[in-house]
């Protein structure tokens, strides 16, 4: 049994043991750090110790308001959910292995609602703060966790990915982010959205604390990517290390659905990137625009129908009615509606995106394009240009999804002063060879504040915004 002791004078929480002698100590974030980024529904305060040794031990983290956290109830972004839940008898297995890896948790983020939404708006709790400009979208739906790292309240947090929440956020944040393998993670505990597209995610303020917090998800994950083992069974086993990345290639035709500025500012950081790794840079055109077009009609066949699976009766039976936001009702009804009969086209497509991969990517080679369509739009941008953002972006994030591939958003690149991200895409299971590669871009960007860090297994300072 252990008991937390808050230390006067300064936000430092101390466990000890059942001798009373100190055990661990993590730093919390301050009450007003918290009010300031809008980060979080719940906290900061102790919601879960972290173990008091392990590759987290003594650094503090948020999750997402979709993980079941054990004693917690949650919202899922929306007030209505939150009042028919009930708190949770346990946490989600991505926190548990956080918590039995050392990490505390120390707040809830919030979401967008049911996380049906990439722009990080809630009209029940508010919009988190863009670091970068407070006039803008922070991206979402894991906007809670992306402010929350981006603003210096904690060092990584937990995120989901089903059609570019954790990767969106990351890009117009200017912070780190990973979609993981689909089934690498298990999802067991998290309110679902597309179980067919789900994943479980990390936003980290620089490259080195992404893979170190991700790589405790991995080696605690049960499930295994959807990966072919007879292929390079030795690079791409769960839990193995993957090998060296040997090229990197630039999708030409995706990165062109990225504005023009921001498409040249992600191809010099490409170059850059790939001269800082010693590999060759590639061009191609992956699908053409006509089939990328495709890819995201097959995407959103399967999305919208199994989103009114999810959610549909609870969105139809309960009384009162939900309250949504403008955006989330016009999509519920879209959902509503779909129909049932083209939900295979995204398995089709699936395949065909793994197997185009197969074809333009040499073992160790990961594709390269824009994480969204450009800088964070602003928050009160009417709707028919957010329409068309949208859907500018989901085209380029519905590959991951319909291949279950891993990707990752570096933040190596801005326009006009605001933070855009380079999108690499692997095979499935290569999520341990885009880690590494995004802790090797951390010497591209400009180096956080000072402070321990996670990789260094010490507390993260969590005291003050940091700069790219």
């Amino acid at each position: 049994m252990t008991e937390l002791v808050v230390t006067p004078g300064a936000p430092q929480v101390t466990a000890r043991d059942a001798a009373g002698g100190p055990r661990a100590s993590v730093a919390l974030p301050s009450a007003e750090l918290a009010r300031a980024t809008g980060a979080l529904r719940v906290g900061p305060a102790v919601l879960l110790e972290g173990a008091p040794s392990g590759p987290l031990a003594g650094t503090v983290t948020v999750t997402k308001d979709l993980f079941e956290v054990a004693g917690q109830t949650l919202a899922a972004g929306n007030p209505d959910w939150l009042a028919d839940a009930h708190p949770a008898v346990a946490s989600a297995a991505a926190v548990q292995a956080w918590v039995d890896a050392g990490a505390t948790v120390v707040g809830i983020a919030h979401s967008d609602e049911l996380a049906f939404s990439l722009s990080g708006t809630n009209v029940h709790y508010g919009t988190p703060v863009n670091p970068h400009d407070s006039a803008r979208i922070p991206g979402g739906s894991s906007s809670g966790s992306a402010a929350a790292v981006a603003g210096g309240l904690v060092d990584y947090a937990l995120a989901t990915d089903t059609g570019g929440s954790t990767r969106v956020p990351a890009s117009y944040c200017g912070v780190f982010g990973i979609r993981t393998s689909h089934g690498r993670v298990p999802t067991t505990g998290l309110v679902p959205l597309v179980p067919r597209f789900d994943t479980v995610g990390v936003l980290a303020r620089d490259g080195a604390t992404l893979e170190a917090a991700t790589r405790v998800l991995l080696a605690a994950g049960t499930g295994e990517a959807e990966v072919d083992r007879d292929r390079d069974p030795d690079a791409r086993a769960a839990g193995v290390a993957a090998p060296e990345l040997s090229g990197l290639v630039v999708a030409t035709d995706v990165l062109g659905l990225a504005d023009a500025d921001a498409a040249i500012a992600l191809r010099s950081a490409a170059d850059s990137l790939a001269a800082l790794l010693g590999v060759a840079v590639g061009e191609v055109a992956f699908a053409g625009a006509e089939q990328l077009g495709e890819w995201r009609t097959a995407f959103m066949a399967r999305q919208l129908p199994e989103i009114w699976r999810t959610h549909g009766e609870w969105v139809s039976t309960r009384e009162p009615a939900p309250r949504f936001g403008p955006g989330i009702t016009a999509r519920m009804a879209d959902a509503r509606a779909a129909g049932t009969d083209r939900m295979d086209l995204a398995d089709e497509a699936g395949a065909a995106v793994r197997a185009r991969l197969e074809q333009v990517l040499e073992p160790g080679a990961v594709l390269a394009f824009a994480s969204a369509s450009g800088p964070a739009p602003l928050i009160d941008l009417d709707a028919a240009a957010k329409g068309e953002l949208r859907g500018r972006t989901i085209a380029m994030t519905c590959l991951a999804g319909l291949g279950g591939l891993p990707a990752v958003s570096l933040p190596l690149a801005e326009v006009g002063g605001l933070p855009v991200g380079l999108c690499l895409l692997g095979r499935p299971g290569d999520d341990e060879l885009l880690l590494a590669v995004a802790r090797a871009a951390d010497a591209l960007r400009v180096a956080p504040s000072s402070g321990p860090s996670v990789a260094s297994g010490s507390a993260p300072a969590g005291d003050g915004m940091r700069a790219r």
